[in-house]
């Protein structure tokens, strides 16, 4: 296989990203920079990881993976190679690991100044935690974001790795990330809309106008009219007469009305009365039905590659659309001669026969 860079067809075309391969956000971020057209190479342990999907990893399209075995010196110096060329850095590894294998900030940087080295690190690099081991889950119970989810008054729910790994993690590379989205709650909090219990405020279930009704058939629908207008147009689809909103004490028997209301039709019902109208409500979908729904069908939000069905390149941009790039790789260093060669690494079939660099 030959692998030429500066193909991609995105914004960050010619952008190029060095990626010592971890799990979760970094290869999220990652692919996202590698969808936008940057030339990513994947470096990753010889074998893989502890959570190795091969080819039907779509957190990996994009790149080419390249198997390295850092405890080796040439193998440092292949990456430092790398980097005097690149554009970026992405480690997701322990604090101080990258430092300990001669691969953190300051021998990149002495290598090549201009390089931006971005460390996915859970806890940060510094504090009491730093060096802990921790998942998305962790992040978002210390940071007061878990706390208030879900509308069980008895325990929270969490939402899968969605907010501290990818939202606050791709994102911002530290768990400071999920904080700052939490944003909202802290403005909720002091203007006196959210109380410290689940299911008490605007945006967590605690009002019957922005919550999830069932229907006939066993499915859902997401009902959230927060503005008046949109309120007044579901309650008039819904041809219900219902008590003031605004008064708290209705809120009983509103939710009791429109869960009564919601369980006379299906969900298909549902969606030819209320979808694409102002009453703000949507269909529950899971993910196996999502890219078939209408509109993200229209849109493209969803593409069939490879065999599997997954998010099309995100954000979109008009002048320079994203297209997807390789597959993911089915192994560890499948493509480790060529993305090599590719990125102006000499020697490279000495590595091979050293074992410095393996060839899946």
């Amino acid at each position: 296989m030959e692998i030429e860079l500066g193909r991609g067809t995105g914004p960050l075309r010619g952008v190029r990203v060095v990626e010592l391969a971890g799990i979760g956000p970094g290869p999220h971020a990652c692919m996202l920079m590698a969808d936008l057209g940057a030339d990513v190479v994947r470096v990753d342990r010889p074998g893989g990881g502890d959570f190795d999907a091969g080819a039907k990893d779509v957190l990996n399209r994009g790149r080419p993976s390249v198997a390295l075995d850092l405890k080796r010196p040439e193998a440092v110096e292949t990456v430092l190679a790398l980097v005097e060329t690149a554009d970026m850095l992405v480690e997701g590894l322990r604090p101080g690991t990258t430092e300990r294998l001669g691969l953190g900030p300051e021998a990149c940087l002495a290598r090549n100044p201009r390089l931006v080295y971005g460390r996915m690190t859970g806890w940060g690099q510094d504090g009491p935690l730093a060096h802990a081991a921790g998942h998305d889950l962790d992040y978002v119970a210390v940071t007061g974001a878990l706390f208030g989810l879900g509308q069980d008054r008895d325990r929270p729910h969490f939402p899968a790795n969605l907010l501290g790994d990818f939202g606050g993690g791709s994102t911002y590379l530290v768990v400071d990330g999920t904080a700052h989205l939490n944003a909202i709650a802290v403005t909720m909090a002091a203007t006196g809309l959210q109380r410290e219990e689940r299911a008490s405020g605007l945006l967590d279930g605690g009002t019957p106008y922005y919550d999830v009704y069932e229907t006939a058939d066993g499915r859902h629908m997401a009902v959230g009219a927060l503005e008046p207008r949109f309120w007044a147009e579901l309650v008039r689809l819904l041809a219900l007469d219902l008590p003031d909103r605004d008064d708290p004490a209705n809120h009983p028997v509103i939710r009791a009305a429109l869960t009564a209301r919601f369980a006379e039709r299906t969900q298909a019902e549902w969606v030819a009365l209320l979808e694409g109208t102002d009453a703000c409500v949507a269909c529950v979908l899971p993910l196996s039905q999502a890219p078939r729904h209408p509109h993200l069908a229209a849109r493209g939000t969803f593409v069939e590659a490879d065999g599997i069905t997954q998010p099309a390149p995100a954000p979109r941009f008009s002048r320079t659309p994203a297209t997807l790039g390789l597959p993911p790789a089915h192994a560890a260093g499948a493509h480790t001669s060529a993305a090599l060669t590719a990125w102006g690494i000499e020697g490279v079939d000495a590595l091979l026969d050293n074992g410095t660099a393996v060839q899946a």
